[in-house]
């Protein structure tokens, strides 16, 4: 069968030790046996490894960041596209979903599709409406509290016994032992993200996630959950083994039911030793270990793309147990000229 060429832009470049998502959907979408994809990246930082991985990305532009308004993005992605006529855009940072959900129209009219939650489905899994959330969709949430001030933090052991966890509205969570070690990170996590930051029970256990895709009708189009089998200190996946474990599945396929879900997502969870189910955090896009989900069988990427272009999807049903992914560290090595060429034109 002949692939179907098509153009996708893709964000999240940035394949560090806190790595972006972009470069495992890359990876998926050249593995692609109905499509032949031409990849844009677009890059917020000029050293961004995916930059310079030329086997993986045709061409690279840099684009504003978001919090630059919405305007000047836009207008740089009207440029871009009027040179590369891109045909799909995968954003995959949580902090610039927003404003590509806002400019989903804009984008249409330019002919570039995407396949991203309802302003209603990204603002009502936020960490700070969490408590509410589970509640109303019938799943386990530790408890938790949004504070904006430091002196809010000596009144948090009426309701919590430490240890417990503070997150930042976006990324980032520390245990933490004692009111010091909160008062250091929310001073680090609302300079970095602002505030609200979340104080949240701590839930002894094995965390455990899900990588899944809703068709925004109410179907899971595709899930597989993990374990990691290793940390970093940012709390960072650094390998991970595909789990059989129905109900982890369930979870998510009647959230994603019950919410009509669009898009990729990621479930974190903490599993206890009394098989109890708790939901931490639920991450409105594809993450950075979403290749391990193509090892198994399950190419989610290239299915967000089928639902944007609005081609014919299946419902996967199956995946293998005990894939395993490892992270490495590697030495790209590139030329000085391409990083001034990026810097000076803005594209390369």
């Amino acid at each position: 069968m002949e692939r179907k060429k098509i153009t996708v832009a893709v964000t999240g470049l940035n394949n560090t030790d806190n790595p972006g998502p972009g470069i495992p959907v890359i990876r998926a979408l050249l593995d692609s046996d109905f499509y032949e994809v031409r990849i844009i990246g677009f890059a917020y930082e000029n050293l961004e490894p995916g930059i310079y991985m030329e086997n993986l990305v045709s061409k690279v532009y840099s684009v504003p960041y978001p919090s630059m308004g919405s305007d000047e993005l836009i207008k740089r992605i009207e440029y871009i596209n009027s040179k590369e006529k891109i045909d799909v855009l995968i954003p995959n940072f949580d902090a610039e979903l927003y404003t590509f959900m806002k400019s989903a129209p804009i984008l249409k009219k330019m002919g570039i599709h995407t396949f991203l939650p309802t302003l209603k489905q990204f603002e009502e899994r936020h960490k700070a409406n969490l408590p509410e959330y589970g509640e109303k969709y019938g799943i386990k949430i530790p408890k938790s509290v949004s504070i904006t001030t430091q002196a809010e933090i000596y009144t948090i052991d009426r309701d919590f016994s430490y240890p417990v966890l503070v997150k930042g509205k976006f990324y980032d969570a520390y245990v933490c032992y004692n009111s010091e070690q909160v008062v250091t990170h929310f001073n680090k996590l609302s300079s970095k993200w602002g505030v609200p930051v979340i104080i949240q029970e701590f839930i002894q256990g094995t965390e455990v996630n899900v990588v899944a895709l809703g068709d925004g009708k109410g179907t899971t189009i595709g899930a597989v959950p993990m374990r990691k089998q290793f940390i970093t200190d940012k709390g960072k996946a650094w390998a991970g083994i595909t789990l059989s474990d129905k109900k982890m599945i369930e979870i998510t396929e009647k959230l994603i039911a019950k919410t009509k879900w669009a898009g990729g997502m990621e479930m974190e969870m903490i599993k206890t030793t009394d098989n109890e189910y708790y939901v931490i955090e639920i991450n409105p896009r594809i993450p950075a270990w979403v290749y391990l989900a193509v090892g198994a069988g399950q190419n989610l990427p290239e299915a967000l793309v089928k639902l944007a272009l609005g081609d014919e999807v299946k419902p996967y049903t199956s995946y293998e147990v005990g894939k395993m992914f490892i992270r490495y560290s590697y030495d790209l090595i590139t030329d000085i000229n391409k990083f001034q060429m990026l810097s000076v034109n803005g594209e390369l």
